[in-house]
């Protein structure tokens, strides 16, 4: 069935058909008997994890970048996710950056998108999860981001008031600083920008602890394009600050072997020729963390056969995006079963 589907979809400017499935899920929010019927075709075998002091109920998410506004949570939920990762949302509305501004490459089974981090807005998103609040079969978390017209030395304030936001509405919050879209982003990944962030962050999650009694993991997301010394340097930060884990990784810059004609194209590549490059991310990390905090593997995974190996490699719990674009939604649930 997806296949006919797919065969419509791949006609259409791709963020326009990204677009179209997103608000089909939406629609399915308010639309009980298409749930049901969504939840008994997807339905993916029950494989709790424990990771970061939360039960999933199986280790297969949805990355973000998928539903930025939280849109579509009960939809998405229906489609066998273990947890759903929401944004990246910003302080601020924005419109990101100019279109067409997402790229299939289909050669390759991949993606390249420059989105730059459109979205609504911390408030809008913030009523959307309202809504759902207690209602969640599935783990939800919010992924944070600085607004483009942020100046990168105040970033920090960007972030802290998202926390503010999300700490109490969110079952894990993501801490983005690692897409290449948002100009100068990656540069907090540094180990004394970085250091200071966390610094900031940590100091917001106590004081939000004692003035509202509430507590979400904080995780941070990371770029797979990171030296080796940078990457010890930016996982031996987030373990000094007592961050609760680690995203493994976000898009790539390199274009290293890729066959359609948009491969010049600016932007984060995910896909298939990601493959290599997050696993090796991951042994990385995993040989440097020694168990101290769990680690999501997320990129180039396409197959059940892709996200086993990361769970063997030592990731606790992997996401999809780009594989459900190429493999529909039933990855989620031939994931869950092959574990």
């Amino acid at each position: 069935m997806y296949s006919f589907l797919r065969s419509f979809l791949f006609r259409l400017d791709a963020e326009t058909a990204h677009q179209l499935t997103l608000q089909t899920l939406r629609i399915t929010n308010y639309l009980p008997p298409a749930l049901w019927l969504m939840k008994r075709i997807y339905a993916a075998p029950s494989k709790p994890v424990q990771a970061f002091g939360l039960t999933f109920k199986n280790p297969v998410g949805l990355a973000a970048g998928y539903d930025k506004d939280g849109l579509a949570i009960k939809g998405l939920a229906a489609l066998g996710f273990g947890h759903i990762e929401i944004g990246t949302v910003t302080p601020k509305p924005q419109t990101g950056n100019p279109r067409p501004r997402v790229f299939r490459l289909l050669e390759d089974e991949a993606v390249i998108n420059r989105m730059g981090f459109p979205g609504r807005g911390a408030e809008f998103v913030g009523k959307q999860l309202s809504v759902i609040s207690g209602r969640s079969s599935v783990i939800i978390g919010v992924n944070l981001g600085k607004n483009k017209d942020t100046p990168l030395e105040e970033a920090a304030n960007d972030y802290v008031d998202l926390m503010w936001q999300f700490m109490l509405r969110s079952d894990y919050l993501t801490i983005n600083v690692s897409s290449p879209n948002t100009i100068g982003l990656r540069r907090l990944q540094g180990r004394e920008m970085l250091e200071s962030l966390l610094d900031e962050i940590t100091k917001t999650r106590k004081q939000i602890a004692l003035e509202k009694f509430g507590h979400a993991p904080i995780l941070i997301k990371i770029a797979p394009d990171l030296s080796e010394e940078e990457l010890d340097d930016a996982v031996g930060a987030i373990l000094d600050q007592g961050m609760d884990g680690i995203i493994a990784a976000n898009t790539t810059l390199g274009r290293e072997g890729l066959r359609s004609k948009y491969r010049r194209e600016e932007g984060g590549l995910s896909g298939s020729p990601l493959k290599v490059r997050s696993e090796a991310v991951l042994r990385q990390i995993v040989k440097r963390v020694d168990g101290k905090v769990p680690i999501i593997s997320v990129g180039g995974i396409m197959s059940p056969d892709d996200a086993k190996k990361r769970l063997a490699l030592g990731a606790s719990l992997v996401q999809a995006y780009t594989g459900l674009i190429y493999r529909g939604p039933k990855l989620v649930q031939e994931i869950v079963k092959a574990i």
